[in-house]
């Protein structure tokens, strides 16, 4: 898997073709705008901002099978909208029905992610965009080849000079598609509209789950806090002794990362089943009922995954708070669905 991982990094001689002299990250005003007060501005790269014409591109393409090797498969397979941009099956499918590796994660607020993939082994959301591309068990392409394919098509020959006043190459797909995946911002939850907007109201039984979330008996906000309920570090939740999946070991090679994960974001968790880096876990009842159990003690296993002893009741109430980080407003914005 490591040899997986080093191939990534082959291909950036290949996505660096036609890049700016200072990549450096800026700020820039969009969907940042109005954020909640925790939220910080959105960063685009220098030569990848936003603009109307780059996130039209980027959409077009990402609902588009065209970059995969029978053209039967495109980013929406497996990061749908209805389902927070992740997918409803435990492993997606790929070209010829080839089952990915891993579960696919939600791209909600992926913009704020300091690194990409479960074993964070690729730096920006541009590069995160050659993995799929190039994956065995999900497009099973070339980007050159990729790329000639969109230079025969004139709508997209014309929207590649608008966006990015070049024809259609490695450069323009990665940034086009990152653009638009940059703007899936999820804000609204109904806990947002309670801590954030003052404009909701936690019921007792949602209230009684938060207090327990922020807890030190449950510690979840350890891993999952701020305002993307994530920390972005790597962990072992015991959810194995023994993992088929080698995790940020895949990258490193060191025996301290076997079986580390990225911390995934909670944010429309209830809209996301199942769970897991292998999608083993079925519903938030079954997540909850594990971290209960204190995990089954991997050599790598987070100090923080201990046994909860928790009632049945506070896990109904725990449930009952992940169940307001559901952003309605997010999952039914029709902007972000392709149109028909």
């Amino acid at each position: 898997m490591l040899s997986r991982q080093i191939s990534y990094f082959c291909l950036l001689c290949l996505w660096c073709t036609g890049c700016t002299a200072d990549h450096a990250l800026q700020p820039v005003e969009h969907y940042s705008q109005n954020m909640p007060s925790d939220f910080e501005q959105i960063a685009y790269p220098k030569d990848n901002e936003y603009t109307p014409e780059r996130w039209a591109l980027g959409k077009k393409l990402f609902y588009d099978t065209v970059l995969s090797l029978d053209s039967t498969v495109s980013c929406a397979s497996c990061h749908k909208p209805d389902f927070a941009f992740g997918d409803n099956v435990a492993l997606s499918s790929g070209i010829q029905n080839r089952l990915s590796e891993q579960n696919s994660p939600s791209l909600a607020n992926v913009a704020y992610h300091p690194y990409f993939t479960r074993a964070g082994g690729v730096p920006t959301l541009e590069m995160q965009i050659l993995v799929p591309i190039q994956e065995h068990n999900e497009f099973n392409f070339n980007m050159v080849l990729a790329a000639e394919r969109l230079t025969q098509d004139s709508t997209y020959v014309a929207m590649s000079w608008r966006a990015y006043n070049r024809a259609p190459d490695a450069f323009v797909i990665t940034r086009a598609i990152a653009n638009f995946e940059r703007e899936l911002i999820s804000k609204n939850s109904f806990f947002d509209q309670y801590y954030f907007k003052k404009i909701a109201k936690l019921s007792a039984e949602e209230h009684a789950g938060m207090e327990l979330f922020y807890s030190e008996k449950t510690n979840c906000f350890q891993c999952h806090g701020g305002p993307d309920f994530t920390n972005y570090s790597f962990e072992n939740n015991g959810l194995y002794l023994l993992y088929k999946d080698k995790g940020r070991k895949r990258l490193t090679g060191k025996d301290d990362d076997d079986a580390l994960f990225k911390v995934p974001t909670l944010r429309n968790i209830a809209e996301s089943q199942p769970y897991m880096h292998d999608g083993s876990i079925s519903n938030l009842a079954e997540v909850v009922d594990h971290y209960n159990s204190g995990g089954k003690m991997h050599k790598n296993q987070s100090p923080l995954i201990q046994p909860l002893h928790l009632t049945p009741e506070q896990q109904v109430q725990l449930i009952a708070f992940l169940n307001t980080l559901t952003d309605e407003e997010f999952l039914t914005n029709k902007e972000h669905k392709e149109e028909k």
